[in-house]
């Protein structure tokens, strides 16, 4: 066990950003982001029936790992064949049932954890945090828990754990078990509230993403889970939306999906927001300290003139181009079943 230092890069310093003026308070900018023609005929019915039944959300979770870079502040990213994360996303999953169950954790209290989310059931909000842990560990081996409020867990990457990850990710062992076994309690307090996002209202199968963002705890990195594990990378969020235009990620990342994909082809609206305010970020730490008021955001979906449908949210206005700027959604958006 270590103390709690949290590894957060090795250079000290990053190129200074450029200021982003912010409009009034109150502003808002509209944001688009084209439907993929896959989803356009479900997107066109869902507007032109009016429906109004919309299927429960599933709650999901994901991981914001940031550290300090040569070129800014920098994040760990994987490839996926099929999740609700989209194909290259943080690391995360979805919640199961097990996650709402009480265990030994350090940090906000579950009813804290869902007024910092907007959510009405404090159960919900522990399975998400519950959830954003274990995946974690199951993807990266990653693993923020220690025995007390001032230890985390020290070299992780043995073919022990390996193989606990792996039945875990099977749901062939209880994580809860795997934690009450090692005497080690969630660090739910080393996690941070970024954001929470819903798919839209005309999909079939609907997730509530919660975004948490953190630093690797000192003695641990990440590591892919053996057999699932295809692509895994720390990146510079600011080379990444440098070459958003490019296919450089998708080629580099090699599958089928990914070859000569765009970023804005290959990740989420919501990811792609996040990508956006780690560049803004001077330091991992100020991206980490940032205070930030959590509005659940979910895209509404639209159809322009031309009969073509999009996906349609507000944010804060932000007086330079991003803030016109139409991004792609794409099939990530929500996963292929």
């Amino acid at each position: 066990m270590s103390n709690p230092a949290l590894y957060t890069g090795a250079l000290k310093t990053v190129r200074p950003r450029k200021e982003t003026k912010l409009s009034p308070r109150g502003a808002q900018a509209e944001r688009h982001y084209s439907i993929p023609e896959s989803q356009q005929d479900s997107a066109r019915s869902w507007i032109e029936e009016g429906a109004e039944v919309v299927c429960n959300s599933k709650p999901a979770a994901i991981v914001i790992f940031v550290r300090d870079g040569s070129n800014g502040v920098e994040t760990y990213m994987t490839y996926r064949c099929k999740s609700p994360m989209g194909r290259v996303a943080f690391p995360g999953g979805l919640a199961i049932y097990d996650d709402a169950n009480m265990q030994p954790w350090v940090g906000p209290s579950e009813t804290q954890w869902a007024e910092k989310f907007g959510e009405h059931n404090p159960k919900t909000a522990r399975a998400a945090v519950t959830a954003a842990i274990r995946e974690v560990f199951e993807e990266t081996g990653l693993l923020l828990a220690g025995v007390d409020d001032t230890s985390t867990v020290e070299t992780l990457n043995t073919h022990e754990n390996m193989s606990s990850r792996v039945a875990i990710a099977s749901q062939s062992k209880d994580f809860n078990d795997f934690l009450s076994k090692r005497n080690l309690k969630l660090r739910a307090d080393l996690l941070k509230p970024i954001a929470r996002w819903q798919s839209p209202d005309y999909f079939h199968k609907r997730y509530d993403v919660h975004y948490f963002a953190a630093a690797v705890p000192v003695g641990q990195n990440p590591t892919l889970l053996e057999g699932k594990g295809i692509w895994g990378q720390w990146l510079s969020a600011q080379e990444l939306l440098d070459h958003r235009a490019t296919t450089e990620l998708g080629d580099a990342i090699g599958q089928p999906d990914t070859v000569g994909k765009t970023l804005e082809e290959l990740v989420n609206p919501g990811v792609l927001c996040v990508l956006e305010s780690i560049a803004k970020a001077p330091s991992a730490i100020a991206f980490l300290s940032k205070k930030r008021v959590i509005d659940l955001k979910k895209p509404e979906t639209k159809m322009a003139a031309n009969g073509k449908c999009y996906l349609s949210f507000s944010e804060p206005g932000v007086q330079d181009a991003r803030s016109t700027r139409t991004f792609p959604a794409t099939a990530a958006v929500v996963p292929s079943e």
